[in-house]
């Protein structure tokens, strides 16, 4: 028998709904401003850290030669990861203020750690990569956001997928075919 307190009108069950639905897109909308100010820093931080350690011809300055050819390299590179272990262990305790502050250190932390990449390529392909990597985000939030479709099959075809790009990758590292090479980057 049913319990007469499940049922509702079906007025509040929709002013319930769009409430949720609102408190859901200004929570989004905060997460996606957070995320975007912490790219921010982690692009200003790497491209800052870069810029300070090559001079005018391309040699490596005194802050270039300590970042980059010595063991402090090591602690730079693994101190992101480090920071994602204590940041975890602290959450609980952290105030929102604290937890803003220690996000945004972990993003200069990642822009010191990811500096090396304006040394290695061009800006041209670092800002091709992100714009294209930004876009797929951007398109599949979106989607993800609107649809009501459950993907959660997709699971075992998707990685499937991977594999194959792998094992494609892999055999194309002996082959050195340009078309193949097209194939797994479309």
């Amino acid at each position: 028998m049913a319990d007469y307190n499940t049922y509702r009108s079906a007025q509040s069950v929709g002013t319930r709904t769009g409430a949720v639905d609102e408190g859901l897109r200004a929570y989004m909308n905060k997460v996606y401003g957070l995320m975007a100010v912490g790219m921010g820093v982690t692009a200003v931080a790497a491209y800052g850290i870069s810029s300070a350690a090559v001079d005018s011809a391309g040699q490596l300055t005194q802050l270039g030669t300590a970042i980059y050819a010595s063991p402090l390299k090591w602690v730079i590179v693994f101190a992101p990861l480090l920071m994602v272990f204590a940041f975890g262990a602290a959450l609980n305790r952290l105030s929102v203020q604290a937890a803003t502050m220690l996000f945004y250190g972990f993003a200069a932390l990642m822009g010191l750690s990811i500096s090396s990449i304006f040394l290695v390529y061009t800006p041209f392909s670092i800002v091709q990569t992100f714009l294209v990597t930004a876009i797929a985000f951007s398109g599949l939030s979106l989607w993800g956001y609107t649809t009501k479709k459950d993907i959660s099959g997709w699971g075992s075809f998707l990685i499937m997928g991977v594999i194959g790009l792998i094992v494609a990758s892999i055999v194309n590292i002996f082959l050195q075919s340009s078309g193949m090479q097209f194939a797994i980057s479309a």
